[in-house]
């Protein structure tokens, strides 16, 4: 039977080394992390993100201020607002909720946010940064990732590790952090030739390709490392569930450790959006 890592209480354990951190900041700094979240629109999905990270914010003592905009916001209004956030010195994290409405070029928007403010890590620079191992703001779903395969693996070099999609929030930020921990990195994509026989080679298989099930047990080699960052929504005997891009149930008996859906790399994702306000409010005030 392999391990289940549980990224809930992975995630319950680096929130409560944070909340004592957040204390000490503002015991011995007079310090208080804050971070300003932005929702434009009333997407659904949105909404329950951010009422999340809102709630993981109160109970780590980080401020968070919550700017709530109409479907109808301009691009120029939005950017006026980062722009006022970014001039706050009390504001030391800026997230805008993605998807943002049509009407809005979510690249200008997310290139108008300081890069030191930037605790979601998809600014240019912050990835520029990264790129170069000089790492700044990193995503926070590929660190969680990374996070619990160190702690399950401990040193990862000479690992080969397949990243099976090639986003610039997940699959790309993930091979980056892999290679700086020296593994030999594999991407694979939707023009890979022969992709289940590259995903048999690896010691460690993350899956970011948003496809229910994608990944079955001939995909992966025995004793291999599973880290499943797929959320999807699919209708089973009339009831709605979630699953990952990895047939957990198939999968499981074959691996050595593998990250449910849900309860894995989710509550990772959201820890991590605490961790790098930390840091940012640490960065800014040089502590």
């Amino acid at each position: 039977m392999s391990k289940v890592i549980d990224g809930k209480q992975f995630a319950d354990n680096l929130c409560e080394k944070l909340k004592a951190e957040v204390a000490l900041l503002q015991e011995q700094h007079d310090l208080s992390p804050c971070i300003a979240v932005v929702l434009v629109g009333e997407d659904p999905a949105s909404q329950v993100y951010v009422r999340n990270k809102v709630r993981r914010c109160e109970q780590l003592g980080i401020h968070s201020v919550e700017h709530r905009l109409s479907a109808e916001t301009t691009e120029a209004e939005l950017l006026t607002l980062i722009d006022q956030l970014n001039n706050d010195d009390a504001i030391h994290g800026i997230l805008v909720q993605l998807p943002v409405p049509d009407q809005i070029n979510d690249k200008a928007v997310l290139a108008a946010i300081s890069p030191k403010k930037d605790v979601d890590g998809f600014h240019i620079e912050n990835v520029g940064a990264m790129a170069v191992g000089e790492n700044q703001m990193v995503p926070c779903t590929p660190l969680g990732s990374l996070m619990m395969l160190q702690d399950h693996l401990g040193d990862l070099s000479g690992k080969h590790a397949v990243v099976i999609g090639r986003s610039n929030i997940v699959g790309k930020p993930m091979a980056t952090l892999l290679l700086q921990q020296s593994c030999t990195v594999t991407i694979v994509h939707s023009r890979t030739v022969n992709i289940e026989s590259i995903c048999r080679q690896a010691d460690i298989l993350v899956a970011a390709v948003g496809i229910p099930n994608f990944v079955t047990a001939d995909w992966v080699k025995e004793g291999a490392v599973v880290i499943d960052v797929g959320i999807n929504r699919i209708e089973v005997d009339g009831k709605s569930r979630l699953v990952g891009d990895v047939d957990f149930d198939d999968v499981q008996e074959k691996v050595s450790a593998i990250t449910p859906v849900p309860g894995g790399v989710g509550p990772m994702t959201i820890a991590c959006l605490m961790y790098n306000t930390v840091a940012a409010a640490k960065m800014q005030n040089n502590i």
